[in-house]
């Protein structure tokens, strides 16, 4: 996505601002590109965990991440710059520091510990417990006065059973507990840099926004790094090619083009059907992590799971209706 796509045809009540009076009554006219949007998101963002999972064989978490963001964010300045003049990249501090703490949220504090989580379990495994992320969604709504549907507290109850299931790995020694636990909190920060950018002052170009999110999230990503002292030692004759090859995959799709289209999407489409991007991601990336990196599909991942997408499912279609 290289322009700006006609934005959905709904007003969002969740944007509305304190004070400004009630919201209008929202359209249920969703646009083509906010379609193809959310494809993008569904099938490229399912790969990512595979992509993240062989980074990280050869390549350091937190500077992999760092320079994945980094650079996928400047590109992403540059071709602003060319396809919409320089004057787009214009904004206000508020607007700047609003979309850099966004991007902390989401790229250091979700993302950054999935990568972490990843050098110890299983590319599907995480998948699946990121897939909780609108139940948390759904709890940050209530804690500021937007009472959930009874099929949204059903399906939150439903996801928090189901990230019970998952953590069993983890609990009886399969996997390490500690991997779990870290995308648990991941999920927790980027549920709240969802929530907090359609509630906070952001540049009105979401391209814009979007640049600047991955910059300041890659720079925390790489800040990060350097205090765990992952430079030291780090021999960069040893990455493996499959691990540079993951990593220009991730810059290019899995940032430059599927961060681009989710930071369009949580301006321009309602938060519950952006979200829906949650149960089609883990079941894209527990089939290539099976199929690519043979990584055992064992029952409690596989009824924990269906638990989780089956609450998602819930929630979305019933907060959907609304």
């Amino acid at each position: 996505m290289t322009s700006p796509a006609e934005p959905a045809h709904e007003v969002r009540p969740d944007t509305q601002k304190p004070g400004t009076g009630p919201a209008p009554t929202p359209t249920r006219r969703i646009s083509g590109a906010v379609w193809a949007g959310l494809g993008i998101v569904y099938v490229v963002w399912g790969s990512t965990y595979l992509g993240i999972r062989i980074a990280v064989e050869t390549m350091p978490p937190f500077l992999s991440a760092g320079l994945r963001f980094v650079v996928a964010g400047l590109l992403l300045v540059a071709l602003i710059a060319w396809r919409q003049g320089p004057s787009a990249l214009k904004v206000t501090r508020a607007q700047l520091g609003s979309a850099a703490l966004v991007g902390l949220l989401l790229l250091l504090g979700g993302n950054g510990l999935v990568v972490l989580a990843e050098t110890s379990i299983p590319s599907g495994l995480a998948a699946l417990l990121v897939a909780v992320v609108p139940a948390w969604v759904v709890v940050l709504k209530a804690g500021f006065g937007e009472r959930p549907t009874p099929g949204g507290v059903a399906g939150v109850l439903l996801g928090l059973a189901g990230l019970a299931i998952l953590t069993l790995p983890g609990v009886t020694g399969d996997v390490r507990i500690g991997g779990v636990v870290l995308v648990v909190i991941g999920t927790l920060a980027w549920s709240v840099g969802s929530f907090s950018s359609s509630r906070i002052q952001m540049p009105a170009n979401p391209f814009t926004a979007s640049a600047y999110e991955m910059v300041a999230g890659g720079l925390g990503c790489a800040a990060v790094g350097l205090i765990r002292g992952e430079q030291y030692g780090l021999d960069l004759a040893a990455i493996s090619a499959r691990s540079w090859t993951a990593l220009a995959y991730l810059v290019v799709f899995g940032s430059l083009i599927a961060f681009t289209a989710y930071a369009w999407l949580l301006q321009t489409a309602p938060l519950s059907l952006v979200a829906t991007y949650a149960y089609v991601n883990p079941v894209v990336a527990v089939l290539l992590g099976a199929l690519v990196l043979d990584e055992a599909l064992t029952w409690p991942i596989a009824l924990g799971g269906a638990v989780v997408v089956a609450g998602v499912c819930l929630i979305v279609t019933t907060e959907r209706r609304r």
